[in-house]
């Protein structure tokens, strides 16, 4: 089950929305909430609801050793009890094909284990949770269902944002009451629903039609390297944009629908983006693309290794191992490798020198991020490295297609993409506050009733007939 489905908008949404209103306790609501969780991962994964469970398990006691041992040494040693269970899990069902490959070829058993949905996303919350109780920012829960709820929420246990205990436990767990935030968290919802139903799926077909899926087997890597060839720089290009366009609007539309579901209930969730394509440098892209996902290796991998305070060669090697680690959490595959790897060497480049010039170029700097995105995801797109570089060699020329096919989409699709553009600029959200400024009774009232019930009704008419159009990062 996916947000953009129908059968989830209109039927196990407000049911669990409406179960929640009727409770009047926190207890009450997070049984009902627990319930709707377990049975949203079921739904998809009616076996590894089971692995979810037993990961959340071993999180909660090994969080309540930490609480109760008497010793650093036996602190330690069960967080790293904890760690090395989450870590061995997600590294066989992730990582085992990866790993096997290097060593020869994949045994039949490790290619036939399908990924957990969502296993990267709860596999950190419960990992910084552990942590947390370690350091001494939270306290253990007594109850395992209080560690299970915090997993296995479903707003956005799937695909994030990634949620730190400590960040969520009031909303949770405390005596106070309930302060739900109807109107922002509606509006918010259908805005993100709008954001995948009206344009990503849009821009993920037009970006299909111009630069071919990630194919599998050797068949099919062979003719998308020959569609690949057949295509003009104009083609590659656009489709690099559609895809880049498709996959900000993609993630950050879940991560506003989770935070909109999220605000309805009290909950209030981090959030993830901040218009990453406005950034100046690379530096700030990753300030204001995952932003969750950022902090989380800022503060558990980078801070932890001694950071930036330490010698340029240590620096260095941090940095390798956060960015490393970035693209590995991505996917098991080393194209998600090197596309962290990419963005690693912008980075010390932009600290040796390019920062300093980047700040006195206004309007380049935005290019230069730019291009270094856009060549970034064509890495990110495809897992065999020879369809990386025919991409990249149609994108400058080597081709010599005819652009009038690629041409004639684009005209028919540049309104399409002129939306997509304004949707990933904080264009329209400057528009809205300065109308909540100004504007009166009216203006609250078709913000967050005509507006929304607008989006909604037209993002159901784009989901009729295609109700099954999972979000990206579910791979993740």
């Amino acid at each position: 089950m996916v947000f953009s489905s129908l059968i989830f908008l209109y039927a196990f949404f407000p049911l669990s929305l409406l179960g929640c209103v009727l409770c009047k306790t926190k207890p009450a609501r997070n049984a009902v909430l627990l319930v709707s969780s377990l049975v949203f991962y079921a739904w998809g994964e009616p076996v590894y609801v089971l692995l979810l469970a037993f990961m959340a398990l071993s999180s909660w006691f090994c969080a309540l050793r930490v609480g109760a041992a008497g010793t650093k040494a036996s602190r330690r040693g069960w967080l790293a009890a904890a760690v090395t269970v989450d870590i061995a899990l997600i590294g066989f069902f992730k990582y085992s094909g990866l790993v096997c490959s290097v060593f020869g070829p994949v045994p039949a058993f490790i290619r036939n284990v399908s990924l957990p949905i969502g296993i990267s996303f709860y596999t950190f919350q419960l990992m910084t949770y552990v942590v947390d109780v370690y350091r001494g920012d939270a306290a253990p829960r007594r109850r395992y269902t209080d560690v299970l709820l915090y997993a296995a929420l479903f707003h956005q246990c799937i695909a994030g944002p990634i949620v730190r205990y400590g960040s969520i436990e009031a909303d949770l767990f405390s005596d106070a009451p309930v302060s739900n935030e109807w109107g922002l968290g509606v509006s918010r919802f259908c805005v993100g629903l709008a954001k995948k139903a009206l344009l990503a799926n849009a821009c993920g077909a037009l970006a299909d039609a111009l630069i071919v899926p990630d194919p599998a087997g050797a068949e099919a890597v062979s003719a998308a390297l020959e569609a690949l060839s057949r295509q003009s720089a104009l083609g590659i290009w656009t489709g690099v944009a559609a895809y880049a366009l498709q996959i900000y609007l993609d993630f950050s539309a879940y991560s506003d629908m989770a935070i909109g579901m999220g605000k309805m209930l009290g909950l209030h969730y981090p959030e993830n983006f901040n218009y990453p394509y406005i950034a100046g440098s690379v530096r700030e892209f990753w300030r204001r693309w995952h932003m969750t996902l950022g902090s989380f290796f800022r503060d558990y991998v980078y801070i932890p290794l001694g950071g930036s305070r330490r010698s340029v060669p240590r620096w260095i090697f941090n940095t390798f191992v956060v960015w490393a680690l970035t693209g590995l959490w991505h996917g098991a595959s080393w194209n998600f490798v090197l596309w962290g790897l990419w963005f690693f060497v912008f980075l010390l480049i932009e600290r040796a020198f390019l920062g300093r010039v980047l700040e006195k170029l206004p309007v380049a700097r935005n290019v230069y991020l730019l291009l270094a995105v856009l060549l970034g995801w064509v890495l990110f797109r495809y897992s065999d490295l020879r369809l990386v570089w025919a991409a990249v060699r149609g994108m400058f020329g080597a081709n010599q297609a005819s652009s009038f096919a690629a041409a004639t989409l684009l005209k028919n699709n540049v309104f399409l993409l002129a939306a997509a553009v304004i949707g990933s600029t904080p264009l329209l959200k400057s528009v809205g506050a300065r109308l909540d400024g100004r504007g009166g009774r009216l203006w609250r009232a078709v913000r967050f009733g005509v507006v929304p019930a607008a989006l909604l009704l037209l993002s159901t008419a784009a989901l009729v007939g295609d109700s099954y159009n999972p979000f990206i990062y579910f791979q993740f």
